[in-house]
């Protein structure tokens, strides 16, 4: 049998142990990537909901501005985060740079505007629909976003899935902040990288599936939202 076919075996088979080193990269990721989306969701929702149902100066502006801040290149967000935190940035105090923590925080400000702006598109549709009706009925502003967020619940999972799928396969913020410390900081698309440039496939290998595993995951998640939406 061939290298790669070893390789893939091996890393078959690490899966299917629950390999300790793998596992410990896999959870780190799991955790880093839902707490960045977890956070980021709870500000963003009632932030697009809000832009939906509102109108203040600038608010065309800021609606475009969110679209295009969905696009944020990862390594530049990496960037502007690492210098925030470190030892000559404003929070170098805090000691956060190359911690699970500084990820969570490079992950939050990918994942804002996705959110936001994903949430603002079907927050705007509701309120157009049911808008006047509750103009009508004297429902305040807390009410009206309590009530299209209600409305939206299907889709803001879809919102929710789509941030996090785009955060678990993330690589350049994390590694900018996260530095791929062993233990510490090693996410899977970090070790990912690292053990193909050192040549151990079978752990990038498993990483790997587990990582397209997890995407299928997600993207059938969003499918079966999706659907009941409809």
């Amino acid at each position: 049998m061939d290298d790669f076919g070893q390789a893939v075996l091996l890393a078959a088979e690490m899966v299917r142990t629950g390999d300790p080193e793998l596992m410990e990269i896999v959870l780190l990721s799991l955790r880093v990537s839902l707490g960045a989306v977890l956070i980021a969701f709870l500000i963003g929702a009632p932030l697009g909901t809000l832009a939906a149902i509102t109108r203040f100066p600038g608010r065309r502006a800021a609606v475009i501005a969110l679209n295009a801040l969905m696009g944020l290149p990862p390594v530049v967000v990496g960037l502007a985060v690492y210098l925030l935190l470190s030892r000559a940035g404003p929070l170098g105090s805090l000691g956060l740079l190359f911690t699970p923590t500084a990820m969570i925080i490079a992950q939050i400000v990918l994942a804002l505007p996705i959110v936001a702006a994903l949430t603002h598109r079907q927050a705007e549709a509701m309120w157009a629909e049911v808008g006047d009706a509750l103009r009508v009925d004297g429902a305040g502003l807390g009410r009206s976003m309590a009530v299209i967020l209600s409305m939206g619940r299907a889709g803001l999972v879809t919102v929710f899935m789509a941030a996090f799928g785009r955060l678990i396969a993330e690589v350049g913020a994390i590694l900018v902040v996260g530095g791929n410390i062993a233990g510490v900081t090693r996410t899977m698309t970090t070790a990912i990288a690292l053990e193909t440039s050192r040549g151990d496939l079978p752990l990038a290998l498993a990483l790997g599936l587990i990582l397209i595993a997890i995407s299928l995951a997600v993207s059938t998640a969003t499918s079966v939202a999706g659907r009941r939406e409809k």
